[in-house]
């Protein structure tokens, strides 16, 4: 199979497992103190947005388009976000897993080619980290530790990649290319599910640097990897689980989680050795239109609304347009 195909299967299989929505989902289930609102409007009528990381230093917002690989930049105090790496940009299709680490470099993962790094302030490629060959992979999404090494979760495949600062400097220096590979092996952990199934997805580094959290979305579980030792286990959930998890935001001991199908956010606290989480709070409304994933910035919980059962490559329908990310109150 050529690689556009293969690349079609894949953006096939994924919408696949986004767009059977159950029917609980369609009933609004409002907390009191809970409040929806539009934060940023993104251009165009495809973006399909799937992926969002915050400038740690400048409180800059970018979103990727999973269907053309774009990435948009929203300034606070500016509804309008604006086009920052347009759609095809270094022969990327797809911009999921974002995030910008803290001295100005944005990660976006092309889910079946790999990892692009760019500089932020003159928008140039500095690295790109790629899947190997022979092996069908779906990168999801991505974490950046304290010392700033970037942990990327597959969804195809229970692993872990990382890459160090040493690695991304290394492949800087010679040519701007290099491979990933398998550092994390999840799959004793991690029970198997039907082929075909998406399984690791979201992942948060805890700040302390010991270790990570990543969701297996169709399981619903959340398991905690260390980082030194590469030790998996299950984490104890108390008051429900992360059935259709995606994006993970960690804030202290605060866990923020979307979860996509269910049109569902929730928060958990999380105890200082990252073995158990309890539940605080939830929220389900049809108004976060499959929400993929979040950040909790400057006070602020911002959503992805991907829309992903409404039209284009994901299904029959029609998308409500501009595509936006929410502020949700209260989560």
């Amino acid at each position: 199979m050529s690689r556009t195909l293969l690349r079609r299967s894949l953006i096939a299989a994924a919408a696949a497992a986004l767009v059977a929505i159950p029917s609980q989902a369609s009933a609004h289930t409002h907390h009191p103190t809970t409040g929806i609102s539009t934060a940023y409007e993104l251009p165009g009528d495809h973006a399909y947005p799937e992926g969002i990381a915050a400038d740690p230093r400048t409180g800059d917002v970018y979103v990727g388009s999973y269907t053309t690989g774009a990435v948009y930049k929203a300034t606070p105090g500016h509804r309008a976000a604006q086009v920052f790496l347009p759609s095809g940009t270094d022969g990327r299709k797809t911009a999921n897993g974002l995030k910008v680490d803290r001295v100005g470099r944005l990660w976006v993962i092309d889910s079946t080619t790999g990892v692009a790094v760019y500089d932020v302030h003159n928008r140039t490629l500095l690295a790109r980290f790629d899947v190997p060959t022979g092996t069908t992979r779906f990168l999801n999404d991505l974490a950046i530790g304290p010392d700033g090494t970037a942990y990327v979760t597959d969804s195809l495949r229970p692993v872990i990649y990382r890459i160090t600062p040493a690695q991304l400097t290394d492949a800087a220096a010679h040519g701007g290319r290099a491979a990933l590979a398998d550092h994390y092996d999840l799959s004793a952990a991690v029970p198997s599910h039907p082929a075909g199934s998406f399984t690791l997805n979201g992942i948060a580094a805890d700040p302390s640097g010991r270790y990570l959290l990543a969701v297996d979305m169709t399981g619903g579980g959340l398991y905690r990897v260390d980082i030194a030792s590469g030790t998996t286990s299950k984490v104890a959930l108390t008051g429900g689980d992360l059935v259709n998890g995606d994006g993970l935001d960690l804030t202290g001991h605060t866990l923020r989680a979307a979860q996509n199908k269910s049109n569902t956010l929730t928060r958990w606290h999380v105890s200082p050795d990252g073995t158990s989480a309890r539940l605080e709070r939830h929220v389900t409304d049809t108004s976060l239109q499959i929400p993929t994933t979040l950040i909790h910035v400057q006070g602020r919980t911002l959503v992805v609304r991907s829309q992903f059962d409404k039209g284009g490559p994901m299904g029959p329908g029609t998308p409500e347009t501009p595509f936006t990310v929410a502020y949700v109150k209260g989560i």
